[in-house]
């Protein structure tokens, strides 16, 4: 799973040795150290010869929680917008390219 979202993007996937664990994976170190405000006592790992540098295991059920309280705090009009406000124009602009990708699906 892709989540993004206002506070980061997160690739989310099963533990191929435990399926009660998921990994929650990053580009950047920040995006997951901002899942705090969700999972408070996620251990942000650095895993330099993967491809994506930061992860952290986490419970299937803390992952459920964290995503509906991502969902549940949603409190903009505009998606695009809100990244930019929170995120900043390099980030906005990233996430532009993914949904103008993404709008060819259509």
């Amino acid at each position: 799973m892709w989540l993004l979202t206002t506070q980061g993007f997160y690739s989310v996937v099963e533990d191929r040795d435990d399926s009660r664990w998921l990994f929650v994976r990053a580009r950047t170190r920040t995006d997951l150290e901002a899942l705090r405000n969700q999972i408070t006592d996620i251990e942000v790992v650095q895993s330099a010869d993967a491809d994506y540098r930061w992860r952290a295991r986490v419970l299937r059920e803390q992952w459920l929680a964290a995503a509906a309280q991502l969902a549940s705090e949603i409190d903009y009009p505009n998606f695009k917008d809100a990244v930019l406000e929170r995120q900043g124009p390099k980030r906005s602009s990233l996430y532009m390219k993914v949904w103008l990708v993404l709008r060819r699906l259509g």
